[in-house]
């Protein structure tokens, strides 16, 4: 069964974020929290909070052990930007895009008890 949690309109740029989701896809829960938790980029704590809500949404809901589980799926997706105009020369402006994210994380339990070692 996989368990969802998700995090919307996040100010940080999908790229960035994208190269941390990378890093823990297919991991271990435990594995997965402690690369997040000592990473400096904004995107790891974003993703670590997101990481965070699917644990405690599979023991909560579900009842299921935080060792029994691994990141199955990890989204990251674009969400609209703000859209800011900066002063240029004569009297021209200059589009800004501040872009924005969307952050979809799946975590599952192991089949029949067995442990992956990816």
């Amino acid at each position: 069964m996989k368990i969802k949690s998700q995090a919307k309109y996040l100010r940080a740029q999908t790229r960035k974020i994208r190269l941390v989701a990378d890093l823990i896809r297919g991991k271990q829960v435990d594995e997965a929290f402690y690369v997040l938790k000592y990473m400096p980029n904004l995107g790891a704590r974003l993703m670590l909070k997101v990481l965070k809500s699917a644990i405690a949404n599979a023991k909560n809901n579900f009842k299921i052990e935080k060792n029994n589980l691994y990141v199955s799926e990890v989204f990251v997706d674009g969400a609209t930007p703000y859209k800011r105009v900066h002063p240029r020369a004569r009297g021209s402006a200059f589009p800004i895009l501040k872009r924005q994210s969307h952050i979809t994380l799946y975590v599952e339990e192991h089949k029949s008890g067995t442990k992956s070692t990816s």
